[in-house]
């Protein structure tokens, strides 16, 4: 078994000409070896950081935000309140009935309200649609597991396999150094019990960089001979193993990363970066619009309860509210806006 204590500096005159290729190639794979370890702390620092962006960021939407959602609930609670009132109370012919529930059908289309299940007519409408994810429910921290999973099956098993294998030598060695039964020095124990947390939850992860850093940090890499053939043979294939999957780890940090900006939340991260670049307070701007929603709601509100309360006519109620035609000519130029846009990029 080799040595675990911390190896000590060589010089270029004690190496024998006949082992220079030898020691040119460990140079390069010990190079490439810390590459990897630099990219590979970068990469996942960025990831954490984004992770917690997307954290800090669903935080303020919801403190800013939550009120005025409550307040369209409500408000969307009333709607449907008041056609079930007049659905109840007031007497309409057969197709003066079909008439209201087409507005009222319309109002659920356009989104101004909520979809009611008892609708059959538009329960058909949506027959075919794929459910809408929960994102309540679902955190991005689910989406990383499944993502993990997902890895773990596509992932060839014989690479997985030895994989491990090499990080649980890694991790052996350690733990064999570190293990605070081993030692009997209070204070000693501690630094171990310390040591030792670190060391199993890079295990637990599959994280070889940790487990190298932690021994690098710790001095406790295996001492070479330098003149030694078999020496730096071994030493050689060993960093050229954990290179392979230090190399693997990184790419699937970048993956990873890649999959996170994708979501729902990283890509209100990365819209609200960008405004933040122009100047303009996202947060803000999204409060106004929601606050600009709210008006037109309420409008709608008030136009239904005008008919409840019969200051309205029929036919002027069937004709629908001025702001819902508004309504659906924005919704007509935002579609033409994205059919252009797609256009424009062929």
């Amino acid at each position: 078994m080799p040595r675990t204590t911390s190896s000590p500096s060589h010089s270029p005159l004690e190496t024998p000409l006949a082992l220079s290729e030898l020691h040119i190639r460990l140079e390069f794979l010990e190079k490439e070896h810390k590459s990897l370890l630099k990219q590979i702390k970068r990469k996942r620092t960025e990831l954490n950081n984004f992770v917690e962006q997307m954290r800090t960021l669903a935080t303020e939407i919801f403190h800013q935000a939550n009120p005025h959602f409550q307040k369209m609930a409500e408000l969307d609670r009333d709607i449907h309140a008041l056609f079930d009132e007049i659905f109840t109370t007031r007497k309409f012919g057969k197709q003066t009935i079909k008439n209201i529930e087409a507005v009222y059908l319309n109002l659920q289309l356009t989104g101004v309200i909520s979809r009611k299940q008892f609708n059959l007519e538009l329960d058909e409408v949506f027959n075919n649609s794929e459910p809408e994810s929960d994102f309540s429910e679902e955190t991005a921290e689910d989406r990383h597991q499944h993502w993990q999973a997902q890895q773990s099956l596509e992932s060839p098993p014989v690479v997985k396999t030895e994989d491990k294998r090499k990080i649980r030598e890694t991790f052996l060695r350690l733990a064999e150094i570190f293990h605070p039964d081993k030692v009997k020095d209070s204070e000693t124990q501690r630094y171990h019990t310390e040591v030792m947390k670190s060391i199993n939850k890079a295990y637990q992860e599959g994280d070889l960089a940790r487990l190298l850093e932690i021994e690098r940090v710790q001095q406790v890499g295996e001492v070479i001979d330098y003149n030694s053939e078999d020496d730096l043979t071994r030493k050689c294939r060993t960093i050229e193993q954990q290179n392979q999957i230090l190399l693997a780890q990184y790419e699937n940090l970048k993956q990873e990363l890649r999959l996170v900006k994708n979501t729902p939340e990283g890509t209100m991260v990365s819209d609200s970066r960008k405004a933040a670049k122009k100047g303009i307070d996202s947060m803000a701007l999204m409060v106004e619009t929601i606050e600009s929603q709210i008006k037109v709601i309420v409008q709608i509100r008030d136009f239904v309860k005008d008919f409840r309360e019969q200051k309205i006519t029929i036919k002027d109620f069937l004709g629908g509210p001025p702001t819902l035609h508004s309504l659906d000519e924005e919704i007509m130029e935002d579609l033409l806006e994205q059919m252009l846009s797609e256009l424009m990029r062929y």
